[in-house]
């Protein structure tokens, strides 16, 4: 069997006009696949270069096979099973800014550089005000944009032409917006004149989008079979779900640059994203993680065995209908639609869904995946969803960091690690309910009225002292 790479798979030499921060399954499964799409059908002629935007990362293993990589694709498409396999071979280049920032900036010089995407989750569009010595790689992800795009600045003289469509994919609201005004602020905190502030500003186009596709990632389970269908040896395959849809605001520099709707894939430029973005993550990631402690404690690891499952079945069917429906101002059909498509993505039995792989960064996920729906429940009802806080209760004690006897593998920010470690010093749920829902540095807002903390230290001690399954049960009145 061959090794994948540029030698043993021929592939076409395109210039690198994208600079890509993220080098994770979802980007690959859906990003690099959409712009795949787009090269062979000539609408394109565009490779990217890979940002890894963390110390770890897989930058090494992609760059050892060329940036060549298996993408699976499969699900149910018009009630028929859908397989495919197909080598992606638009990463070009990649860089490591921590061990690599010269050759990171050098980058920002280049003339067929056009448009940056960018995937970093949602915690990682967030202002980080230490993030002063552009001399070394910036720790933060705006950081490093930054830094970037003031070298541009610098070695074009402020050329209004040499400006770059920003395309954001982080799961957070008015990402495009929420990322331009953090650079901005940034900027002012590092003194940078109020000319390249303009410029960052007016020359830039900053789009926000909303991204829909469940990447499981490295299909473990069969990666031999994979490999024996391809006939390449390769440690980088990449699988996904045969759904997507991207939605883009509408921008004319972005839609020239990045035509990604002319190939005839489910993109959407759209006038406002918001109705999109709303059903899309509160219903499908809101559901996800609430479903990931829930399920995990109770003893399950996947995604489709959580929604099969007839408690934690229920529990999400009662979160989606009762609780998240009821906050989304769209039509009953259309929510009824949405919510049924998502249990069936969820269903899909070609794909292992890990839950842990939905976990990282479970704390930022919750507070902006969950509490939305949490604020316009109360605000509709007056009262708090339950199903909310009993998945509450659950992520708190799934932050103990155990499973029975069998440690979890918690992988979060590190002040968050720190915040819950400290919790679980504490031996009272009530204390533990109060002080987890009142972290406002955390959840931008207290949660801790006393009916909140009454239910959640009931949640919490009957899972601690019955189990979450048996937790569940009761909850749901089994």
């Amino acid at each position: 069997m061959k090794e994948l790479n540029r030698k043993n798979y021929e592939t076409v030499s395109r210039p690198i006009k994208i600079l890509q921060f993220g080098e994770g399954n979802f980007l690959r499964a859906f990003v690099d696949w959409i712009l795949q799409d787009l090269n062979d059908n000539g609408i394109i002629n565009a490779n990217a270069v890979v940002v890894q935007p963390t110390p770890a990362g897989r930058n090494k293993e992609l760059a050892s096979q060329d940036g060549l990589y298996t993408l699976c694709l499969e699900g149910i498409e018009k009630g028929e099973r859908v397989q495919s396999r197909q080598i992606i071979d638009v990463l070009g280049d990649f860089v490591c800014p921590y061990t690599e920032y010269a050759k990171y900036l050098e980058y920002a010089k280049s003339d067929d550089l056009e448009i940056v995407v960018s995937n970093t989750t949602e915690a990682g569009i967030a202002l980080d005000e230490s993030d002063t010595d552009f001399s070394v790689c910036p720790k933060s992800f705006p950081g490093k944009l930054l830094a970037f795009l003031k070298a541009r600045y610098d070695h074009f003289d402020g050329d209004t032409e040499k400006g770059l469509a920003i395309v954001a994919c982080e799961l957070i609201d008015h990402n495009g917006d929420e990322l331009r005004r953090i650079l901005v602020e940034l900027a002012k905190i590092n003194n940078m004149d109020e000319a390249f502030i303009n410029w960052l500003t007016t020359a830039n186009h900053f789009t926000n989008t909303l991204v829909d596709r469940i990447v499981p990632g490295y299909p473990r389970d069969n990666a031999a079979n994979v490999c024996e269908e391809t006939g390449f040896n390769d440690i980088n395959i990449d699988k996904g779900e045969v759904f997507h849809l991207w939605v883009l605001q509408k921008e004319p520099f972005i839609q020239q640059r990045l035509p990604a709707d002319k190939s005839g894939l489910n993109v959407i430029f759209a006038d406002d994203i918001t109705p999109y973005k709303q059903r899309k993550v509160k219903i499908l990631n809101g559901s996800h993680t609430a479903m990931v402690p829930v399920a995990y404690l109770s003893g399950i690891d996947t995604v489709r065995e959580a929604v099969t499952d007839n408690s934690v079945g229920r529990f999400v069917l009662g979160l989606v209908n009762d609780e998240i429906k009821p906050t989304i101002d769209l039509p009953a059909d259309e929510m009824d639609a949405f919510a049924s498509s998502v249990i069936e993505r969820f269903m899909n039995p070609f794909i292992r869904h890990e839950l842990m792989s939905i976990a990282l960064n479970s704390t930022t996920k919750f507070r902006t995946r969950l509490l939305p729906t949490y604020n316009d429940y109360r605000a509709k009802f007056g009262k708090s969803p339950k199903h909310i806080l009993f998945a509450f209760a659950s992520m708190t004690v799934f932050f103990r960091g155990k499973r029975g006897d069998e440690d979890i593998a918690l992988k979060d920010d590190e002040e968050y690690l720190k915040f819950w470690a400290e919790l679980w010093q504490l031996d009272d749920p009530t204390e533990i309910a109060r002080k987890a829902l009142s972290a406002e540095n955390i959840w931008q807002q207290d949660l801790s009225d006393e009916e909140n903390v009454r239910l959640t230290a009931k949640y919490i001690s009957d899972i601690l002292n019955k189990g979450e399954r048996e937790a569940l049960r009761e909850f749901l009145g089994e």
